[in-house]
């Protein structure tokens, strides 16, 4: 068995929040696998099949901040190697449009994901970060992290969801090294113009100018 963790907080009014990204990857998954959520200790869990590999999916109802109290019971429950572990997560370091699969490395601020590594007593499992950028000037990162997401990035977030959910299934079935293979290279930021294209506008800007003042 697997386990796959989204890291979010209960309630309706997070339910839209940039802190809840990992939730609606496990959410995703879920109803891709037609499974229905119940209640775990602290924990709503659902068991899906990805490929041949039996996946037990977890949404903590701990809050963030103690995610912990959540995850650890059921590693040891079911006794499960580190290397079973995936934690979806938001991640304040890595701009909007990023995702990347890693493995261990410390918490980054995610207080979270820190709550784990305490009661785990290691960093050694694999994450899955999606990237929601630093605040912007005037938000401090408390408001910034349980702000809603806005209407111009919906469409990306929705493509960051499909591309998570298909990250942890390739990680499921197939390991680490093949999803980061996979995904480690995601950028749905816009990219700037290339030389050629700026060349192409001016020219195109120039003609029109010609065009009109004959």
């Amino acid at each position: 068995m697997k386990l796959i963790v989204g890291l979010g907080n209960p309630g309706a009014q997070y339910a839209a929040t940039r802190h809840n990204v990992g939730w609606l990857v496990v959410d995703e998954l879920a109803r891709q696998g037609e499974q229905t959520w119940r209640k775990d200790r602290d924990a709503e869990v659902c068991e899906v099949r990805l490929g041949a590999q039996k996946v037990l999916l977890v949404k903590p109802q701990t809050f963030m901040n103690t995610s912990g109290r959540a995850v650890v019971p059921l590693v040891r429950f079911y006794k499960l190697a580190l290397s079973d572990l995936l934690v979806v997560q938001d991640d304040l370091d890595s701009p909007f449009g990023l995702l990347k699969v890693r493995l261990g490395g410390r918490s980054g601020g995610q207080n979270g994901l820190k709550d784990i590594i305490r009661g785990l007593g290691s960093e050694d499992f694999a994450r899955l970060k999606i990237g929601i950028s630093r605040p912007p000037p005037g938000w401090d990162v408390s408001g910034w992290v349980l702000s809603k997401w806005r209407a111009e990035e919906e469409a990306t977030l929705r493509t960051l969801i499909d591309l998570g959910t298909r990250a942890a299934a390739i990680w499921a079935e197939s390991g680490l090294l093949e999803a980061q293979r996979a995904f480690n290279g995601t950028d749905l930021r816009p990219k700037p113009p290339t030389p050629e294209k700026i060349a192409a506008a001016a020219r195109d800007a120039a003609a029109t100018g010609e065009s009109s003042g004959s």
